[in-house]
């Protein structure tokens, strides 16, 4: 039996590799993160590191992966329903976060000098489609 750990996907914080972890587990899947506190310690440092992998066995790989496709890939409102565009109604809409304008960029840049995380970030959801972007739901 190969007993050899294969990466099933990447993510650029720990905390959403936790959420997909769990998943997983419910079915019975062993998994692995690797490099979620080198992350956790320096975010910054997740795309030069190719971000938090998430590990199974290679006897579970496909069965992994088939959970994974089934989970939702686009927002959702607090009740579980997914978001709609406001523009062409489309429900494949990411949430994100962006530097937008002077305030946002200030803060990051101060926040960046004393090595700290940003304070100020500006939150958007972009519709896949459309690529409109709003704020509120």
């Amino acid at each position: 039996m190969d007993s050899s750990w294969v990466v099933i996907a990447n993510y650029q914080y720990s905390s959403e590799a936790q959420i997909f972890k769990g998943r997983l587990e419910a079915e019975g899947i062993l998994v692995y993160i690797q490099d979620e506190y080198t992350i956790d310690t320096d975010p910054l440092m997740s795309h030069a590191i190719g971000g938090v992998k998430l590990k199974v066995r290679q006897v579970d790989r496909d069965f992994a992966l088939e959970i994974l496709e089934k989970m939702p890939k686009y927002s959702l409102t607090n009740e579980g329903e997914k978001i709609h565009c406001p523009n062409c109604n489309s429900t494949q809409i990411h949430y994100f976060t962006t530097i937008q304008d002077f305030k946002s960029f200030v803060a990051f840049l101060g926040s960046w000098l004393v090595a700290a995380l940003p304070f100020y970030a500006a939150y958007e959801y972009r519709c896949e489609q459309c690529h409109t972007k709003f704020k509120k739901i």
